[in-house]
């Protein structure tokens, strides 16, 4: 039976599956919809699927969209190892400013859900790692943006034992500060009636 635990944050899960090894190797289910649906209240649109390969001490984030509709992630990594970074980043959340992280690797697959409206990043710490993450829309960049995973206010732990490589994009990113004052950080509000509207759909 797939496990699944609530992280600190509101809405975001860790979802581990069973495995089935035997002398071929073994079998198992990333993402089942039934555990999904039951577990978030409805179940995932599937707008897109990325995959993405990193070299050790890639950062890529810290990234989120407006609400609504937003992009909710189900991540998992296949390949290799990596931390993951759920920040809230709701204006007036209760947890505003705060974050969790979970171990994905292809050792117990673990798999994170990261609602609409929060922010999402990670960092490889093996060449060769790969992230899945199924969205629940489409990429749309007019509606896509990012914060400095450096910023000093939200303090993330990235390891200070590897080499960090960035894009462009995220090293320009503004602090969590900037983006509130510029009004792109999603309402706290918002989500919350943009989330009922998907469980009255569910």
């Amino acid at each position: 039976m797939v496990k699944v635990r609530k992280l600190k944050l509101e809405g975001a899960l860790e979802f581990t599956p069973p495995q089935h090894p035997d002398r071929r190797g073994k079998l198992l289910v990333p993402y089942d919809e039934q555990v999904f649906a039951e577990a978030v209240g409805y179940p995932l649109r599937l707008g897109q699927v990325n995959h993405a390969v990193s070299r050790k001490g890639t950062i890529r984030g810290v990234h989120f969209a407006q609400v609504p509709p937003s992009q909710s992630k189900y991540v998992y990594c296949p390949q290799g190892s990596a931390i993951d970074y759920i920040v809230d980043i709701r204006v007036g959340s209760p947890t505003f400013g705060q974050w969790d992280a979970v171990v994905l690797d292809s050792v117990d697959y673990r798999a994170v859900y990261v609602p609409e409206g929060f922010g999402h990043g990670y960092v490889a710490l093996e060449d060769d790692t790969v992230m899945v993450y199924l969205c629940s829309e489409r990429y749309n960049p007019a509606r896509e943006f990012g914060v400095d995973p450096f910023d000093a206010e939200l303090a993330l732990p990235w390891p200070d034992d590897l080499t960090h490589i960035v894009s462009d994009r995220d090293q320009s990113a503004p602090s969590v500060a900037e983006a509130r004052e510029k009004g792109l950080l999603p309402s706290y509000a918002e989500c919350q009636r943009f989330y009922q509207e998907l469980r009255s759909r569910g």
